[in-house]
């Protein structure tokens, strides 16, 4: 799959070795999905980067300029998986924030398939082992720091099993490594809080702003409870849990009507011509 990339609007693949995203992780990132030449989740994604500029104190982007070149680099790819990276850009040696930011901007797009089957009948997922630190201050953010994301998918080769579950350190679940958690418990829909830990993803923030969500920590004991399973991606979408361990699940209702919203919005569950009539 070839990838189209560029660096500060220009079609360069090298950032500087001094540059704080690479030594320090310091900076937030952003994957974005555009379909037919548009990414319906943009606002959502603009919000959280601008909220996520303002709480590393790094300069505001220029949300229309990166969106632009979003557009630009994903033309002709009938569906399109763009990564937006924004580091605090070059800086002196040490981990004070340099006297005059300049932020470098990355731009990565790729054309995107996905598989059908599944939407359709949902993934097997597992509990991760290793447990997602409490960081108030950086909760919620999808900065630069994937560390415990790499260890935790680290933990399994089997591909059969479509994702890891992250837990906090008191137990609960709180994410998926590249996804949020959705599940139908005593017929109410509830989703992990992620104010100590774990990434507000803009799907997640999607179905908030549209449905009746209860935010309240799930056990695992009680997550085995629920009656449907779902994670939620702004690339993958609403993706079905059918299997964790032993315990299994049917693609529900509440995941059924939120892929059909989701393909209102303009995000189908494939692009590929060959199921396009499915």
């Amino acid at each position: 799959m070839s990838t189209r990339r560029s660096v500060d609007f220009r079609d360069v693949g090298v950032v500087s070795a001094a540059d704080r995203g690479f030594t320090y992780g310091d900076g937030l990132f952003e994957t974005v999905r555009v379909v037919g030449g548009v990414a319906p989740l943009w606002p959502r994604h603009a919000a959280r980067l601008t909220r996520g500029c303002a709480q590393l104190r790094m300069p505001a982007p220029g949300i229309d300029a990166i969106y632009a070149e979003i557009l630009r680099l994903s033309g002709g790819f009938p569906d399109a998986v763009v990564r937006v990276t924004l580091s605090r850009g070059v800086g002196e040696r040490g981990y004070a924030l340099p006297l005059r930011q300049a932020p470098t901007l990355v731009v990565a797009a790729a054309e995107l398939t996905l598989d059908p089957v599944a939407f359709r009948e949902g993934i097997a997922v597992r509990v991760c082992d290793l447990q997602l630190a409490t960081q108030p201050a950086l909760a919620g953010l999808k900065h630069l720091n994937r560390l415990e994301q790499v260890l935790a998918r680290a933990e399994w080769t089997d591909p059969a099993i479509g994702e890891g579950l992250l837990c906090d350190m008191a137990g609960d679940v709180v994410c998926a490594t590249a996804a949020n958690l959705f599940a139908v418990i005593d017929g109410e829909l509830v989703t992990p809080p992620v104010d100590l830990c774990g990434v507000a993803g803009v799907a997640r923030a999607e179905i908030l702003a549209t449905r009746a969500v209860a935010v309240t920590r799930v056990g695992l004991a009680r997550l085995h409870q629920a009656s449907e399973v779902f994670l939620t991606s702004a690339v993958r979408g609403i993706l079905p849990v059918r299997a964790l361990g032993a315990h299994t699940w049917q693609p529900g209702p509440v995941a059924g009507a939120l892929q059909a919203h989701w393909a209102s919005l303009g995000l189908p569950l494939t692009t590929r011509a060959k199921d396009r009539d499915r």
